[in-house]
């Protein structure tokens, strides 16, 4: 059987027999998407990314949505995504989703005029200790804060994400010890307005916005992810806000047919970006349904003419 378009999740979302508020939200989103496509006129199936038994030639494209465990697969994950990108094609491209990956792209994007945070990358099997790592970024990028992030630079859902003070960096030595051994990490200047202001997702396709919403972490917390007790509330962006993040993925090697640019007010009180989600982001098409179809017809305009 042929495919237009298989939208992708992952084995635990196939069908899942616990139904938290936070799994019934993910299908709710990933049929609203299925649905979309189905009203252009486009045969639609939904898949876990690893599902063995499923001919990854038989479909013309695959999107990613709900993948959600390929930074715990990640090197199984590198194995399938190369294999089927030689039988299919990936919305967004294989090309972006290689660059957006890696939050190295952080720096190409600031090379390009994007503010982000003041950021220290450190790379696989560097022979470093965290103190000194971090006055590195001080000397190199001055970091004007005593406290700051750590976190690997190919991650989600803030896995092995840390907010560390000065003085306690000899109590986080060990774990960074053993994650720089198997993995890139990045040290970032912390942000005081993430924690008091909040930040905010913007979703656009194909370049143009359509909606947005502000996400606030909970009262001692950091991490704005709902995951960890994070709030989600709806946002009307300024046109400067939104003409930000047009230039974030404007500053992309390719317009991408979907994105998330999540910005902040960062430590000088500019718009910066937290982080541009190209490959599998939360969309929020619960809060705008609407926006489901505007994917669905940009997938057809660009792939079925």
């Amino acid at each position: 059987m042929q495919f237009d378009v298989v939208v992708l999740t992952d084995r635990r979302y196939v069908a899942p027999e616990k139904r938290t508020p936070y799994v019934e939200n993910l299908l709710l989103e990933d049929r609203l998407v299925l649905e979309a496509l189905q009203e252009q006129g486009l045969k639609v199936i939904r898949k876990s990314w690893d599902d063995v038994n499923f001919d990854w030639s038989s479909t013309k494209l695959a999107l990613f949505r709900t993948t959600w465990d390929y930074f715990d697969r990640y090197e199984e994950f590198s194995k399938w995504f190369q294999s089927a990108s030689q039988k299919t094609q990936f919305v967004n491209s294989k090309k972006l989703i290689d660059w957006n990956i890696d939050k190295h792209y952080l720096k190409d994007l600031s090379d390009a005029g994007v503010t982000i945070p003041k950021t220290f990358f450190v790379e696989k099997g560097t022979q470093a200790t965290l103190k000194e790592a971090f006055t590195e970024a001080i000397d190199r990028f001055g970091f004007s804060k005593d406290t700051f992030v750590v976190k690997p630079c190919v991650s989600g859902a803030a896995r092995h994400t840390y907010k560390i003070k000065k003085e306690d960096i000899s109590n986080h030595e060990a774990v960074f010890q053993q994650l720089i051994s198997e993995e890139a990490m990045m040290l970032q200047e912390f942000q005081d307005n993430i924690v008091s202001e909040g930040e905010i997702s913007m979703m656009l396709f194909n370049g143009e916005f359509t909606h947005a919403v502000l996400k606030i972490a909970k009262p001692g917390d950091f991490r704005v992810q709902d995951d960890f007790g994070g709030s989600v509330h709806e946002y009307h962006p300024s046109e400067d806000q939104i003409a930000f993040a047009q230039k974030v993925v404007n500053a992309a090697p390719e317009i991408p047919v979907y994105a998330r640019v999540d910005l902040f007010k960062d430590n000088n009180g500019n718009w910066a970006l937290a982080e541009l989600e190209i490959f599998e982001p939360e969309l929020w098409f619960r809060r705008n349904p609407e926006a489901a179809n505007t994917l669905a017809k940009a997938i057809k305009t660009r792939f079925f003419g």
